[in-house]
């Protein structure tokens, strides 16, 4: 991987409605992130965190979507940040923030890659749009947006749409998943392997597969949700779902991600301080990208 990486916060709650998650940049910074990834031998550089909108006291119920407004004028600047730090030569980290920072990060690497691959580490799919969203909120859309379906302010920030294809993305970890997105699921036939698949298979053939799927990928962005992992192992979530990824599952993913050596950007997202015990989901955050770019135990 890149050594020289640039650290970039986004303080976001607006994709949802439970306040909190904006702190989560400050969150994964104490958990000792820059010395632990120094110690592996990264040049980091902490950009700070990016001006996020005030929430607005207009109503957007006309468009079926909770902040939109503010969702995308955040996404455009995230984007830009995102474009020049990959014109610098340098490997984004960035620290959510809710999971529609997402559609931001990605719009600002995709540009970089004539065919990005995504691995979308999450309970959900977040492939809902506004007509299938059963609540409005943009966290539970952002990869549906950044396959080009959703909204014009936000499939549109960049100027271009898609930013990337189905075939090129692999949901793991996925156990709640709504109507409209399985529809979505097997419209597209997304390669997707649920919590049924991991048990079945184990870990190291979901990943091995993965790294195998997207092979022909130039890239490979990581969108890790730490709802992802059971609430045992990461409760500082707004969206916790039972009977997830348990935390040595999640170390070995980030190793074998390693071994592959074909990471090119990644984002770590929807740590919630406020519903957490003692920065637990932060330390095992950080202790995830630890194992994501090289940490081992001889």
């Amino acid at each position: 991987m890149n050594k020289k990486m640039t650290v970039l916060g986004v303080p976001m709650d607006h994709g949802q409605n439970r306040r909190g998650v904006d702190m989560g940049p400050s969150a994964m910074r104490y958990a000792d992130l820059t010395t632990r990834l120094e110690a592996l031998g990264y040049e980091i550089k902490d950009a700070g965190d990016i001006e996020v909108e005030k929430r607005s006291s207009e109503s957007n119920i006309h468009h079926k979507l909770s902040n939109l407004w503010e969702v995308a004028e955040t996404n455009k600047r995230l984007a830009s940040k995102v474009s020049a730090i990959l014109e610098e030569q340098r490997f984004p980290l960035i620290l959510g923030g809710d999971h529609s920072i997402a559609i931001g990060t990605i719009a600002g690497i995709s540009a970089s890659f004539n065919k990005l691959g995504v691995i979308w580490y999450d309970a959900h799919g977040d492939l809902n749009t506004a007509d299938t969203s059963p609540s409005g909120n943009i966290h539970g859309m952002p990869l549906a947006v950044s396959l080009g379906d959703g909204h014009d302010s936000l499939t549109n920030i960049g100027g271009f749409s898609p930013k990337i294809k189905p075939e090129n993305v692999v949901i793991i970890g996925a156990r709640e998943l709504d109507d409209g997105e399985k529809a979505y699921i097997r419209r597209t036939n997304m390669q997707v392997y649920t919590m049924h698949e991991i048990d079945r298979l184990g870990m190291p053939e979901v990943m091995r597969q993965a790294v195998t799927y997207l092979e022909e990928c130039d890239g490979i962005h990581l969108s890790l949700d730490l709802d992802g992992l059971d609430p045992h192992d990461a409760p500082g979530v707004g969206t916790p779902v039972l009977g997830g990824l348990n935390y040595r599952e999640s170390h070995l993913a980030m190793e074998m991600l390693a071994e592959s050596d074909k990471i090119t950007s990644a984002e770590f997202v929807e740590v919630n301080p406020i519903l957490d015990e003692k920065n637990k989901t932060a330390e095992v955050a950080v202790a995830l990208m630890g194992s994501l770019f090289g940490e081992k135990l001889k």
